[in-house]
């Protein structure tokens, strides 16, 4: 069965369901658990003026304190019930991506994440994300699995 379970999250209500869903799955499986939270690139434009150094530096400090409210309640959840976790934050990549990234690098055989039942083309951008991940996949020592998922977290894996 899966031994190892890769936990997405956003910090949003609904990903807060998908990791109490992940961290029940992997307490009644005695399995490990790594979780991660991915920051998207800064754009290099806004407004159509460049972006300056100091707003650079506002923004890795912003992401870095977000992610650790993100990550941090998971691993108490975990710790509470003895289970043991990383947490991960990888910055400036997009989620599809990160995920997939963190899934191969720590032999995860399992990605739990929520949907956020988008709608019109916020729900493209959310399936588009959900497909990278889902059609991608990853091995372990012994042998092939699939990447597995409820579906997409918010963002999008579309490339400016």
């Amino acid at each position: 069965m899966y031994r190892h379970l890769l936990i997405a999250t956003d910090g949003s209500e609904l990903a807060e369901k998908a990791v109490a869903q992940g961290l029940l799955l992997a307490e009644q499986l005695g399995a490990k658990i790594t979780v991660v939270t991915v920051t998207e690139p800064l754009a290099p434009m806004v407004g159509g003026e460049a972006v300056y150094p100091t707003l650079i530096v506002d923004y890795e400090k912003a992401i870095e304190s977000g992610a650790k409210k993100i990550l941090a309640p998971v691993r108490e959840a975990a710790a509470k019930s003895g289970l043991a976790c990383e947490a991960i934050h990888l910055k400036d990549q997009y989620p599809a991506d990160g995920i997939i990234e963190t899934a191969k690098a720590k032999a995860c055989d399992l990605i739990v994440m929520a949907s956020h039942g988008r709608r019109g083309l916020a729900r493209v951008s959310s399936v588009e994300a959900a497909s990278s991940i889902s059609l991608q996949s990853f091995s372990r020592s012994d042998g092939e699995v699939s990447a597995n998922m409820d579906c997409s977290t918010s963002g999008s894996s579309r490339r400016p």
